[in-house]
């Protein structure tokens, strides 16, 4: 199981709504390794992004995040090393294959006013909170099932089922 300290703090990078897979994880990405995928984030609409974001940073959206096709976007947010994605609203999918990829993708009404590009987010996953350092501005992020909670701090749910004994361990590739 992974062991995250329960208050991570990273640096914001704001997008507005509607943002779907298409543009986290397009075509022209979906079959190359995973590691290449990750690259292509935000490419559509904002080319230079992946070279300019750094692990423990946070993406703060407006409403239905990652509307659209189930593409493994947030396994690529994981690979470059991102907090979470916090968002007015998420679709359902794109949520769920969130949690699968062990990657936190949250609701939080409120946020993308609360924050601009390049301010600080303060995640407190204990507490299911947000704030913002440098207006004081703290919201409360929607709860997350008990049993959603324990599959993202597996490392995602193949993690879980092995650990569970359920699935044989799933070898690297080399």
């Amino acid at each position: 199981m992974e062991t995250v300290s329960p208050v991570r703090t990273g640096k914001v990078w704001k997008f507005g709504d509607n943002i779907d897979t298409e543009v986290l994880c397009p075509l022209e990405a979906f079959f190359l390794p995973e590691g290449e995928q990750a690259t292509y984030l935000f490419r559509a609409v904002r080319p230079d992004w992946t070279s300019l974001v750094g692990p423990g940073d946070v993406v703060v959206a407006g409403r239905n995040f990652g509307q659209g096709s189930g593409r493994p976007a947030a396994r690529s947010f994981k690979i470059l090393g991102l907090t979470c994605v916090i968002a007015e609203s998420l679709n359902g999918l794109y949520f769920r294959n969130s949690i699968n990829y062990g990657f936190w993708s949250l609701e939080c009404p409120g946020v993308h006013d609360a924050f601009e590009e390049g301010d600080m987010a303060q995640v407190d996953f204990a507490h299911f909170t947000v704030t913002n350092p440098r207006t004081g501005t703290k919201l409360q992020i929607k709860s997350v099932p008990p049993e959603l909670v324990s599959t993202v701090q597996a490392g995602g749910l193949y993690a879980q089922l092995e650990m569970q004994g359920y699935l044989a361990p799933i070898k690297a590739e080399a």
